[in-house]
């Protein structure tokens, strides 16, 4: 525990044999739990789990809330629904099996995926398996060690002693991040940022791809994690659910660790365009469930008007491209509708960035 509070860390693992018993032997002795969850390995990844799991004494034991029903009277009809829904939505993701016998004491816990289904799915079981727990601070290492335990406690803190819904690790604002981190990675992770700052609304975050993260219990319980992004793109999935969900974010320093025999799995040529159309997609998401279904906000007609100004403006943008680089002399009515359109649509997506930069203020914390 941590100031009284339980902590659990999720790993996902995906043919991390060599690693893994690394990442549990250093892990800090105020973690109450420690769930691996294995991500249909293809090497000996279970089994090193479970050996190590069997030289471990029993801990404090953590009852599973889905084991006691809750009792029944005219007050508390929602308790039992939301359990009911809590025990069936276990259906909704990637079938698996938890290899303990005895998972209220036994500090470390194997869930084992019967498919393969991505780091982000494996980080959803995890959440899962937590929140079922009602664990209050749950963290995420990766299973290959490239997660420094030491700064665990620097991560898991604001959440439990500042109340922060949700922290994560910032290695882009570490003095060593543009000397360690490789070049590929480093453009990448900042080209994603960006984009990211503006799908997910908190316009002051950076790093966006670090998995290195900690959550609330009312975090958890705030967003539906069956619906959590199955690939690389979590992180940022992750972040636009929260914005959603009003949840307080705060960026802790981290440092970049590389060489120290992890084996990356991660191809950017390929993550990058998938992740960008994930944010693109969630971006319109955000403006309809929470500046429309929610709370309205005058930025959702801005962003809107903004963006059919700018479609109206391009059949212009092309008629005078075309007639310049042809040589023929381009309408001045054509070039006045070209004007008044992208002019609108410029001053309305800047007002609406401006809104949503200002609304957004309040959810990051320094």
């Amino acid at each position: 525990m941590l100031n009284n509070k339980k902590v659990a860390v999720v790993i996902p693992a995906y043919n991390e044999e060599k690693q893994i018993v690394q990442v549990l032997e250093t892990m800090p002795s105020f973690v109450d739990r420690i769930i691996v969850v294995n991500d249909c390995s293809e090497d000996n990844t279970a089994m090193a789990v479970l050996e190590y799991s069997r030289r471990q004494e029993p801990t404090i034991s953590i009852p599973n809330l889905n084991a006691t029903p809750v009792a029944q009277s005219k007050y508390n009809h929602a308790d039992i629904v939301l359990q009911e829904n809590r025990a069936a939505e276990l259906g909704k993701f990637i079938p698996s099996e938890i290899a303990n016998t005895n998972p209220e004491t036994d500090r470390i816990i194997l869930i084992n995926h019967l498919q393969n289904g991505g780091v982000g799915a494996a980080i959803a079981r995890g959440y899962k398996w937590c929140l079922d727990y009602n664990i209050d601070c749950t963290a995420v290492m990766a299973g290959d060690g490239q997660m420094d335990p030491a700064e665990l406690e620097s991560i898991c803190l604001p959440v439990i002693n500042e109340e922060i819904d949700y922290v994560k690790g910032n290695r882009l604002i570490h003095g060593s991040a543009k000397l360690v981190m490789p070049k590929t990675r480093f453009i990448g992770n900042s080209i994603l940022s960006i984009l990211t700052k503006i799908a997910s609304g908190y316009w002051h975050v950076s790093d966006t791809q670090t998995g290195y993260t900690a959550i609330s219990l009312s975090a958890l319980s705030s967003i539906r994690l069956s619906d959590i992004y199955n690939k690389y793109g979590m992180p940022n999935d992750m972040l636009v659910k929260l914005n959603i969900a009003f949840c307080t974010l705060k960026e802790v320093k981290i440092k970049p660790v590389y060489n120290i025999g992890e084996q990356s799995k991660m191809k950017v040529g390929i993550v990058i365009p998938l992740i960008s159309w994930l944010l693109f997609k969630s971006f319109f998401k955000r403006l309809w469930v929470k500046y429309l279904f929610r709370d309205f906000h005058p930025l959702f007609l801005l962003y809107h008007f903004a963006i059919v100004l700018g479609v109206l403006s391009l059949p212009y943008a092309i008629k005078i491209i075309s007639l310049a680089w042809n040589g023929h002399e381009v309408n001045p009515v054509t070039m006045l509708a070209f004007f008044i359109l992208f002019t609108g649509s410029f001053q309305s997506f800047l007002f609406a960035m401006w809104m949503d930069i200002q609304d957004n203020e309040r959810l990051y914390k320094s």
